[in-house]
């Protein structure tokens, strides 16, 4: 910003003694030396003003930086047109006309380079707040855009017209005198240069202005289309930087509100359907053989395969961070259809007989029937269609002999894949009453034994990299831990 300010001055300094020369008659008459030093010193005692106030500008409220940086700007530029119009007056004895003339200019510098700098300051404030992820407070009531755009629009049209008829006054003033000495062609050419180069100054300003205010206005634009596109892809973490004292920064405010809301309601369904989950997991485990841990064995036994899984590239956009903690939530209601077998037949210590088998061969069937039928009346989502693809497809085999519906390779989903190693590796590491609880080493063996039978061989080698995390979680989760807890 600095840079940008001085840069202004110098060029500002340039054109003022341009200005000068090309509206007032008075200052036309002075000598290169007499006009032009105390062009500078004013625009040196300017700068230096700016310099000296500037660490003020940046000590005070951010909303209130802008507003304070225009007014400073403009400020010096008043004062200083002020005293150089007196300095002209006290010093040659100019006329009052010359000195209007003289403050009117460097006003108009004033307005030009303060809306710039005030601009700048703006963006700054914008990307500062952006990085640091913060937020400013904007009033209630801030002074609409309407208005400033406006309001600037109505200035920059005040200055062309008063410049353009104070170059026409200084002209006509100079026709009188040269009189009938110079061609009329030669007046009027140096009369419509003279008109020119003032209208393309001022308009060259008031682009620069346009501009700066574009972009802002873009950067606001895209900050706020950014946060919605990030909260429409389910990220409702997103913010936009509330960086400006207008309608933006209160469009800003309210739509992180509104973001803010959204997450809480979606918070509040989560632990909702993590409530309904463990519930339904809960009833189907009061009528079965197994334990509490192994509900929580086996949903963490799919959550590390389905981690290792996608390191393989041919599963690694399908099992994204969203999908893999929908697998983890809904693989507690893999056997939820258990709760519709007989209880002589789910509760039987001994081998089932070949028509008590094919009664239990039901139950994947059953739990995908009842979650179908709250998909109808709640509508489908993602996690229902998982808990419904584990139900269904948990106890099919790779080679096809599975069941219920004897599916084969990939037709398989991979969320049944994922769960049939988990249930089958915590089935044999558990006791039950009609066997002992192996070792990880013999579930191990008998697992790869399955490989491309039973089992997706990718998926037995996700276990194979990951099989101490396996060990870790039985160690965690094992039913002396979880009845004691």
């Amino acid at each position: 910003m600095t840079q940008s300010y001085r840069q202004h001055y110098l060029v500002a300094a340039a054109l003022f003694g341009l200005y000068g020369v090309q509206v007032c008659p008075f200052l036309d008459s002075l000598s290169l030396g007499a006009l032009l030093i105390p062009i500078m010193l004013s625009f040196a005692i300017i700068g230096l003003g700016r310099y000296l106030l500037d660490g003020q500008i940046s000590n005070t409220e951010l909303k209130k930086q802008v507003k304070r940086q225009f007014i400073l700007d403009m400020g010096l530029f008043l004062f200083t047109g002020l005293a150089l119009a007196a300095y002209f007056r006290l010093l040659h004895q100019s006329p009052l006309e010359s000195g209007l003339k003289v403050i009117i200019g460097m006003a108009i510098f004033g307005f030009f380079i303060a809306c710039d700098q005030a601009l700048l300051k703006e963006r700054k404030i914008a990307e500062q707040l952006a990085d640091a992820g913060e937020h400013i407070t904007p009033d209630c009531n801030p002074y609409p855009l309407t208005h400033k755009f406006s309001h600037f629009a109505c200035a920059c049209a005040i200055a062309v017209i008063g410049v353009v008829f104070m170059v026409i006054n200084k002209d006509l003033h100079w026709l009188q005198q040269v009189g009938e000495d110079l061609p009329l062609a030669t007046a009027q050419r140096y009369i419509l240069t003279e008109v020119s180069f003032v209208v393309a100054v001022i308009m060259v300003y008031v682009l620069r202005i346009i501009f700066a205010y574009a972009n802002n206005l873009k950067m606001f634009i895209t900050m706020e289309q950014s946060a919605l596109a990030a909260v429409a892809q389910g990220d409702l973490e997103a913010e936009v930087p509330v960086s400006s004292n207008d309608e933006f920064g209160l469009m800003a405010l309210h739509t992180n509100k509104t973001i803010a809301a959204l997450a809480e309601r979606s918070r509040e369904l989560s632990i909702t359907r993590d409530a309904s989950i463990l519930g339904l997991a809960s009833l189907a485990e009061t009528r079965d053989n197994e334990t509490g841990g192994h509900i929580l064995r086996t949903q963490n036994y799919v959550k590390a395969l389905a981690l290792e899984l996608r390191k393989n590239p041919k599963y690694r956009e399908q099992l994204d961070d969203d999908t893999i903690e929908l697998l983890y939530k809904s693989a507690p209601l893999h056997d939820i259809g258990k709760v519709g077998i007989p209880d002589n037949i789910l509760l039987k210590p001994g081998k089932l007989s070949d028509e008590e088998f094919e009664v239990m061969k039901g139950h994947p069937q059953i739990g995908a029937d009842a979650l179908e039928v709250a998909e109808r009346q709640l509508g489908s989502n993602s996690f229902l269609r998982i808990a419904k693809e584990i139900s269904l497809s948990h106890h099919e085999k790779w080679d096809g002999s599975g069941y219920p519906a004897g599916l084969s390779g990939e037709d398989i989903p991979v969320s049944g894949r994922l769960m049939a190693l988990a249930d089958v590796y915590d089935a044999l590491i558990s006791a039950r009453v009609y066997k002992p609880a192996f070792s990880h080493e013999k579930a191990k063996s008998i697992i790869l034994e399955g490989s491309a039978k039973h089992f997706d061989p990718d998926i037995i080698q996700a276990f194979i990299d990951c099989e101490s995390e396996f060990v870790r979680i039985a160690d965690e989760f094992s039913d002396n831990k979880t009845q004691a807890a």
